[in-house]
């Protein structure tokens, strides 16, 4: 083969090609590998990031419940409450000093019916959420004078009603009703109830935005529900959580008409009187309370039913007052010991402990020892489920109850009463003290006169008169000069020789029960036999 001249000058300018190529490749890779070891801070080790950016619109890899919409809906009716109290002091900012409320401390605690025992509870084995029903015990949520109380409320009425907690405003001189526009109303107080916690407000101002009122009655353990409220000042906060628990009973003795919800949602100083939600946007429960040991959130969260606030709100709208029914009964739930003895299967009903002398359910037959199982047709599977469905009902009203009775059901009709707040037990005189006849127990009795028959409405031959007490334990367990013991354990004792025997019928027992009335109540009393 035979070549030209002009070969070698083709090759050359393909080779000069390919080298100025290849200087090309070369600067490219120093400009990434420079670019690179910016990124990676001079390291050549590190590979250079590869990085997604997200899609407009891309789907939620896992489905969660998005409140986002609900609270945009609902937020405009909630309100943030400030509450002063002391010398016509204005209102001051909420975030400079917030008054302490259910959630933290406390001075001392008002509001507490002063006969309502302690039973023995040392102070410093209580928990906050329980301190603070007492007094001389922090947490009780009471302005003190001077200060501000800060919580959260909801409009319920486009003409300005206000729904919040009876200790949020309790005490006020002035109610500063904030909206979420930053609109400030001064708010006046229709009335509030302090047994379910609720207070109703008033503001000046039309066409307000409002929270729709659902039904808590169908509320399960398991359904997610939200709170919108102002804790530690911090407006129009939302948390979010699930339904516990329903049907909860109160530590303190005063709220035992509320059957309470119980949320994981979290709730902190602030909150109380803001709405509990359900997932379409309705009010089922008013955020009231929380269990805790160190004043905090712990998990443990209480709202009041809207049934039960806004029974209390259409009776403070009419007569300024809220009303009650009352059987006048003490009910414990029933030892499941016991069953035996009250011919019953399983531990279900409220167990009568006492009767009221003179009260609906003595008048309607209802006696210490009973079972009641049924009220209105509806069963009794805790003595905490009972007291709301009673409080509930006007007074007046005549309600079917179902007792069981020496193992036998018994159907009986009682007209409620009117609950009233309880004064001091009434007494019968102390009598001068008796012979050492008819002494056990650490009390002294002895028979009775026909004065004290007649006062507690007893027939001849029943009961014996207290006229001493001298043990600690019956000192403890409220047994005063002038009580009646009327049965010990199962035997009737209206004598000296009735109560000796039945003292030595139960003396192989550790405790007995005595049966014993008062001016005020029929009920029991355990005492140890030794």
């Amino acid at each position: 083969m035979k070549t030209t001249p002009r070969t070698p000058l083709l090759l050359l300018a393909a080779l000069l090609t390919v080298a100025c190529d290849a200087r090309e490749l070369d600067a490219d890779a120093a400009r990434a590998d420079a670019e690179a070891a910016a990124e990676t801070g001079g390291r050549s080790d590190v590979p250079p990031l590869a990085i997604e950016t997200a899609r407009p619109g891309a789907p939620a890899i896992v489905d969660l419940p998005d409140f986002t919409e609900l609270v945009e809906r609902t937020g405009p009716a909630v309100v943030n409450i400030e509450a002063s109290a002391g010398n016509g002091a204005p209102a001051r900012n909420a975030r400079e000093e917030i008054a302490p409320d259910p959630f933290g401390d406390d001075e001392k605690g008002i509001g507490r019916n002063p006969n309502t025992p302690r039973r023995g509870v040392p102070d410093q084995d209580l928990p906050e959420f329980f301190r603070r029903f007492f007094d001389e015990q922090p947490g009780m949520p009471v302005i003190p004078r001077g200060g501000v109380s800060q919580g959260t409320g909801f409009v319920i009425s486009p003409d300005g009603y206000v729904l919040t907690n009876h200790h949020v405003v309790n005490g006020a001189d002035t109610i500063i009703v904030r909206m979420s526009d930053q609109r400030e109303l001064t708010a006046t107080l229709v009335g509030s109830d302090p047994l379910s916690d609720v207070a109703l407000l008033k503001v000046d101002a039309q066409n307000l935005p409002v929270l729709v009122i659902g039904d808590s009655n169908g509320l399960k353990p398991g359904q997610w529900v939200l709170a919108i409220g102002s804790p530690f000042g911090f407006d129009h906060s939302v948390t979010a959580g699930i339904v516990s628990g329903v049907g909860r009973r109160s530590l303190d003795p005063s709220q035992q008409y509320v059957p309470f919800i119980q949320t994981d949602v979290a709730i902190n100083r602030g909150n109380s009187g803001g709405p509990l939600l359900n997932t379409a946007g309705e009010v089922v429960g008013i955020n009231s309370q929380i269990f805790s040991n160190s004043g905090g959130y712990m998990g443990v969260s209480f709202a009041i039913p809207i049934e039960v606030a806004m029974n209390a709100v259409r009776q403070l709208r009419e007569t300024g007052q809220v009303v009650r029914g009352q059987l006048g009964v003490r009910i414990q739930d029933v030892e499941r010991g016991r069953l035996e003895e009250l011919g019953l299967d399983r531990p279900a009903g409220a167990f009568v402990d006492s009767v009221e002398n003179g009260s609906a359910a003595d008048r309607a037959g209802i006696r210490p020892g009973d079972v009641i199982v049924q009220f209105e047709g509806r069963d009794i599977g805790r003595s905490a489920e009972l007291p709301p469905l009673v409080g509930a009902m006007a007074p007046g009203s005549k309600v079917r109850v179902r007792v069981i009775r020496d193992g036998k059901p018994r159907e009986l009709e009682v007209t409620l009463t009117a609950l009233e707040v309880a004064g001091g037990p009434e007494r019968a005189p102390a009598r001068q003290p008796a012979a050492d006849n008819g002494r056990a127990f650490g009390i002294v009795v002895e028979p009775l006169d026909a004065a004290a028959r007649a006062a507690l409405d007893l027939k001849a031959g029943e009961g014996l008169l207290i006229a001493r007490v001298e043990g600690a334990a019956a000192r403890r367990a409220g047994l005063q000069p002038g009580d009646v013991v009327l049965q010990v354990g199962r035997h009737e004792v209206g004598s000296l020789k009735q109560f000796a025997d039945a003292v030595a019928a139960v003396a192989d027992q550790d405790e007995v029960r005595l049966l014993v009335r008062n001016a005020r109540s029929t009920g029991f009393v355990i005492l140890p036999t030794r």
